[in-house]
């Protein structure tokens, strides 16, 4: 968490700070991101970056936090419809919603993503604790809902339910651009331009896959 010291500098200044920083760990590893080159972009003295942060992770892990401010928000404004309308209809639209901002905003999704996912950072289990536990949480919620109002089988284990959603949630940000040929470095970099009806398509078998799963109906 930033020092107050970074709290009483002028926004402008913060977000030019901040912003150095999500170019930088959008772009490189964990490893490879430099403190040095987020200071040289920000321009900022190398020492006055310790008087606002303790040290790399704990920066990594507050743009983790504003990452996740970010996705909540966008997801807050978007319309979904209730679960009353249908866990799967609500359950696209949730996927959709994710999606969206996912693709919006590919550096922050970077930032989201690639420690509890791959390892990238030393301390996973943190990143995890700020991402996948609390969207299992949300979603074992949902999954409950479900099942009170006799929309999945009322032997469904909320907890592995949740955990299976999403964990492959997730893994849609790495199948769709492997499956639509998209470069997701070039993502990053330039911002998307997508097929939107292909995307559509995708997750209308992924909710359908969830839906019914792979034996057939019965």
């Amino acid at each position: 968490m930033p020092s107050q010291t970074f709290f009483n500098l002028p926004v402008p200044r913060q977000r030019i700070i901040i912003g150095s920083a999500i170019t930088e760990f959008a772009n490189h590893s964990y490893e490879a991101a430099s403190i040095s080159s987020i200071v040289s972009q920000a321009k900022i003295a190398k020492g006055s970056f310790y008087q606002y942060f303790e040290d790399k992770q704990d920066l990594y892990l507050y743009l983790v936090d504003l990452a996740i401010e970010a996705r909540n928000s966008f997801i807050a404004g978007v319309n979904l419809p209730s679960i009353q309308a249908g866990f799967f209809i609500y359950l696209r639209a949730l996927f959709e919603a994710v999606l969206a901002f996912q693709l919006a905003n590919p550096a922050f999704t970077q930032i989201l993503y690639r420690g509890p996912n791959h390892g990238d950072v030393p301390f996973p289990d943190e990143v995890f604790k700020r991402t996948n536990a609390a969207s299992i949480a949300f979603m074992r919620q949902c999954v409950e809902e479900g099942i009170a109002q006799g929309q999945l089988a009322a032997d469904v284990n909320p907890d592995i339910a949740a955990f299976t959603i999403v964990t492959l949630g997730n893994e849609l940000r790495h199948f769709i651009p492997a499956h639509l040929g998209l470069n997701v470095k070039q993502l990053v970099k330039e911002g998307p331009e997508l097929d939107l009806g292909a995307i559509g398509k995708i997750l209308d078998n992924f909710v359908r896959t969830l839906e019914y799963g792979i034996g057939g109906r019965h």
